[in-house]
C-alpha cells in the first residue's frame, strides 16, 4: 500500500523544512515554501510507482519546487527593481544567528550562495542520503553526485575561510 500524505511529512517533514531553508532565508516564505512542497508531494504520490523509491521520489519534488520557487522569486525580484539582491546571498535573519550561532549561520548562508546544481547535492548529503538515492532524486549519475559533492565542499571550504 502505498503512503499517504501524512505518513510522508511524519517521515520527512524536518527534512523537507531544511531543503526549503536551503532555497527560502526569509522564515515566513521558508514556511509557505515547505507548504508548497508538501502540496507537490500530494498532488504527486498518487505517481509513486515503487515504494521502495519513496526517499528520491521525496527529495526530486522538493527540489524541484525549490529551484521553481527560486527561479519565481528571481523574476519577481528584478521586475520590482533591476538592482535587487539575490536573496541566497543575503544575511541570516538576527533571530536565526542567535538561535544557531554565528558558524552555523555562515555555513547556512554559504549553502544558499552555492549554485543551485552544488546546492542541491550538498542539501541531500546533509541529510545523510546516499549517493544513488541522490543520483535518483536529481536525476544524474552517481559519480557525478560524488564530483558536484567534491566541488561543492571546495566551494564552501573557500567560501568560509575567505570571510
Amino acid at each position: 500500500m502505498k503512503p499517504g500524505i501524512e505518513e510522508v511529512l511524519a517521515r520527512f517533514g524536518p527534512a523537507l523544512h531544511r531543503v526549503a531553508g536551503s532555497y527560502e532565508r526569509i522564515p515566513a516564505r521558508r514556511e509557505e515554501l515547505t507548504q508548497e512542497i508538501a502540496l507537490a508531494l500530494f498532488r504527486s504520490l498518487p505517481r509513486l510507482r515503487d515504494e521502495k523509491k519513496l526517499v528520491p521520489f521525496v527529495f526530486r519534488i522538493a527540489h524541484n519546487v525549490g529551484v521553481n520557487h527560486v527561479i519565481m522569486a528571481e523574476r519577481e525580484s528584478k521586475a520590482r527593481d533591476a538592482a535587487a539582491q539575490d536573496r541566497r546571498r543575503a544575511p541570516v535573519t538576527p533571530e536565526d544567528a542567535a538561535t544557531r550561532g554565528d558558524e552555523a549561520a555562515r555555513l547556512d548562508n554559504a549553502i544558499r550562495a552555492l549554485p543551485t546544481p552544488y546546492r542541491q547535492v550538498m542539501v541531500l548529503a546533509l541529510e545523510d542520503l546516499s549517493y544513488a538515492e541522490i543520483a535518483e532524486a536529481l536525476s544524474i549519475s552517481s559519480s557525478n553526485v560524488g564530483v558536484r559533492i567534491a566541488r561543492a565542499k571546495v566551494m564552501l571550504k573557500n567560501a568560509l575561510t575567505s570571510k
